[in-house]
């Protein structure tokens, strides 16, 4: 799978809603606490369920370098990559996986679910995602703006007639 070509993307506000509800239905299935969206540059994009009890900036920063030291680890072994990485603590645990080659989604969860749930479910999650994402980063950031300024010139000339009584 190769990276997208976008080197700059943004987030329409259907696009955080249907991102949201894929994690809200994610977390539900999975049962799990909290469900996050850090981008591979170490920011944190968005956070479902229940709030972080962390710095949520360290917290990205950590999760993309992470992933990219397990990449690296992927290539030693002879793989392209390591879609998705576990990480098993005493009472709380993460699940990251993959989404778009841009993307970790990094799931928190404790002993009230079970990794193997986890994994099911996040699959379907995977999947949808990397449908949004990949829309998303296939758009055309100028088309965005010229729609932005298009909509904006137009409202400006209503209003400079209206100001004017054109």
């Amino acid at each position: 799978m190769t990276a997208p070509r976008a080197t700059s993307w943004s987030f329409r506000e259907e696009d955080s809603a249907r991102i949201r509800g894929v994690l809200q239905d994610f977390l539900r299935e999975a049962q799990g606490r909290t469900a996050l969206l850090v981008d591979r540059a170490g920011q944190m994009l968005v956070t479902v369920g229940e709030p972080p009890t962390f710095d949520p900036t360290a917290f990205a920063s950590l999760t993309a370098a992470d992933f990219s030291a397990n990449d690296q680890l992927a290539r030693l072994l002879g793989e392209p990559e390591f879609g998705a990485l576990f990480h098993q603590g005493e009472k709380e645990s993460l699940y990251l996986a993959d989404i778009a080659r841009r993307v970790i989604l990094v799931v928190l969860f404790d002993n009230r679910t079970t990794l193997g749930l986890v994994k099911l479910r996040m699959k379907a999650a995977v999947t949808d995602l990397t449908a949004i994402f990949t829309a998303m980063f296939d758009r055309d950031p100028a088309q965005d703006a010229s729609q932005v300024d298009s909509a904006f010139l137009g409202e400006a000339e209503d209003e400079l007639d209206k100001l004017f009584g054109s």
